[in-house]
């Protein structure tokens, strides 16, 4: 009896509970999706200034407020470059991870290796691995955002032809389009709705998204909206203008397609050949890991593969 009795109670609590989550949890999402949009862009007045309100950013914290508020906080040039990459973190994590891997790569060098010097060296470069795939995430990031940014241009310009206004064109680039155009149109939209004027909130778009193309637009929009004139002519224009720009830069990749494929031969050959020679011949490359003189001629050859290949990929580096 005492146990048909518990089954009874759990399985009638599974039932309320389930039926209490189906009705309360759409709810619940939507006040919290609210709130968090409210977090993101919200109106503060500081009485101690004395000055209007003003619109602000959250900041994030990390695992490290301190180091959070050491580094300048979401004005440090750490964080910015985390709000351009797009990833969700914070100043305090990457130091952590850059830390973390600085003293990973120089515990590695120093079991293999058995040199502080080269321990040293593996550690500097392991420290600044998480800014340097900052820096990869952020470039990627703004190369997709250069590619939507004329079909952004082109929809604001059709919502002007249709009669809409600009904000409202801007809200419907943020509805319409993918990340990351969707998402930075969609933050200045908002931003714009909660009172921030509009010269302010295309600014701080031009702060985060730093491509020329937009600071074009910024540029456009704002003389525009001073002197007048047909906005949607500028934005056809300044679309056609980014297409041809990426015309040109397709022919450009084309033509130094061989330089890039020599750097990636170049880079990849050592490698492969010392894999061969480990199969090949064992105990001559045995020799090479074991000696002081090999460990030296490997570390030596590892930092000049790196520069020639960063040499190589300057040189085929064009800018349009």
């Amino acid at each position: 009896m005492v146990a048909a009795l518990v089954v009874f109670v759990l399985v009638v609590g599974l039932i309320m509970g389930g039926y209490y989550g189906l009705t309360q949890l759409p709810g619940w999402l939507a006040a919290r999706r609210l709130d968090r949009r409210l977090r993101e862009v919200s109106l503060t007045h500081d009485p101690l200034a004395g000055g209007p309100s003003t619109i602000i950013t959250e900041q994030k914290v990390g695992p490290l407020p301190a180091i959070d508020k050491a580094l300048g906080g979401a004005n440090s040039s750490l964080a910015k470059l985390i709000e351009q990459s797009g990833i969700s973190t914070t100043v305090s994590a990457v130091m952590i991870a850059c830390m973390l891997a600085a003293v990973v790569s120089a515990a590695a060098a120093l079991i293999f290796l058995r040199q502080p010097l080269f321990a040293l060296i593996a550690g500097v470069i392991g420290g600044v691995l998480p800014i340097l795939w900052l820096k990869h995430k952020r470039t990627a990031r703004m190369k997709r955002f250069e590619e939507q940014f004329p079909e952004a241009l082109d929809l604001l310009s059709r919502a002007l032809r249709a009669g809409h206004a600009f904000q409202t064109a801007m809200g419907m680039v943020a509805d319409e389009l993918p990340a990351p155009v969707g998402i930075e149109f969609k933050k200045a939209f908002d931003q714009q709705n909660f009172g921030l004027p509009l010269r302010d909130v295309l600014d701080q778009m031009a702060e985060r998204v730093p491509i020329l193309d937009v600071k074009f637009f910024v540029t456009a929009v704002t003389i525009q909206r001073e002197t007048g004139g047909n906005l949607a002519e500028i934005l056809d224009s300044l679309a056609h203008v980014v297409r041809e720009r990426f015309k040109i830069l397709r022919q450009v990749r084309v033509h130094t397609a061989h330089g890039r494929f020599t750097g990636y031969v170049l880079l990849a050959l050592p490698a492969c050949l010392a894999v061969a020679l480990m199969f090949i011949n064992p105990e001559h490359m045995k020799l090479l890991f074991e000696e002081r003189m090999g460990q030296n001629m490997i570390a030596g050859a590892i930092v000049m593969q790196a520069i020639g290949y960063v040499w190589i990929r300057q040189v085929i580096k064009i800018e349009v």
